[in-house]
């Protein structure tokens, strides 16, 4: 049983003062280097092929990965994998980048001889550059450490740690280089928030037809409740007979009304809330949000140009 006075804090302390001198390290090593590998991988004519093996590929996957999803087209591939045919993804024009930490792996080196047939540049984020691997690429990051924070120094803390804040520096700079902005981002990510915030719009996501619920400004209150209840949505919308929008009713609004001082049960102009906040098919989502909240609203109704109502959306259907 671990003694109820150890400081395992001193390990957390520790692990962070290693990793952050090493970081500062690294940030010297890599200075004289850094914009021509930048500059090799924003003029490739393909895409970047990440490799590696070990805990240096599960690290070469995460700056694929990042690469990927901001601008950068690239793919990883195992190394051990490359050797058996994967390496077929790799085409000409393309750069090939390597992680490794002890810049001697043998299946890296042993995909050289094939990227330089297929006409693709090699480089490498290297924890040595003296070895025959690092001297034989394009261009070589100085990813070295003094040691590693395992205490045992031979789990790839450390060095797994500077690889992949050199493989983030990287996409920031090509992302600086590029002016690679939101919404670039999110055509890569339409599954996220941010997806759905700037690529849809309330076209997108609006209801039409039969399901806008609507009544005439003489509607009784027996009439807006069923039409009301009839999509469910929570409110209906008052349109003249041109079907241009004239108010808004809302659930919170039939509650108010039947409350002690209230308006009590009345026709739709009555109850409705002139000129309400309203939306144009063609807002992005993101946009749609902010005005809800905003305005504390739930529902928001969508007019063309000529102020006709043609959908209506929930906070609901933007959230997704």
């Amino acid at each position: 049983m671990a003694d109820a006075s150890t400081d395992h804090f001193s390990a957390a302390r520790d692990v962070f003062s290693r990793d952050r001198d090493a970081l500062a390290q690294t940030l010297e090593r890599i200075e004289s280097n850094f914009d021509a590998f930048v500059t090799a991988l924003l003029e490739t004519k393909g895409k970047v092929v990440v490799t590696g093996i070990g805990k240096s590929g599960i690290v070469g996957h995460k700056i694929a990965a990042t690469f990927a999803s901001t601008g950068t087209p690239a793919v990883y591939v195992s190394a051990a994998e490359a050797l058996h045919g994967d390496l077929g993804v790799v085409g000409q024009g393309d750069v090939v980048l390597m992680v490794s930490n002890s810049a001697e792996t043998v299946e890296l080196a042993k995909m050289l001889p094939s990227i330089r047939r297929i006409g693709a540049k090699a480089l490498g984020i290297f924890g040595k550059t003296d070895t025959t691997l690092a001297q034989r690429c394009d261009i070589v990051l100085d990813a070295s450490i003094e040691r590693e924070a395992c205490p045992l120094n031979l789990a790839p803390m450390t060095s797994a740690t500077v690889a992949q804040v050199i493989g983030d520096a990287l996409a920031v700079a090509m992302m600086n280089a590029r002016g690679f902005q939101p919404e670039q981002f999110a055509v890569f990510h339409p599954g996220g928030s941010l997806g759905r915030r700037l690529l849809l719009t309330a076209a997108d996501v609006m209801a039409t037809g039969e399901g806008i619920p609507t009544v005439a400004p003489e509607a009784t209150f027996e009439q807006l409740i069923a039409e009301m209840n009839r999509p469910n949505i929570g409110a209906v919308c008052v349109v003249d007979t041109l079907g241009k929008l004239l108010g808004i009713i809302t659930d919170g609004d039939i509650r108010r009304a039947m409350l002690p001082g209230g308006k009590g049960p009345a026709n739709a102009d009555k109850l409705m809330t002139a000129n309400p906040k309203q939306v144009r098919p063609d807002l992005a989502a993101g946009k749609i949000i902010d005005l809800l909240e905003q305005h504390e609203i739930y529902v928001v109704p969508v007019v063309d140009e000529a102020g006709s109502l043609v959908g209506i959306l929930r906070m609901h259907d933007l959230l997704g």
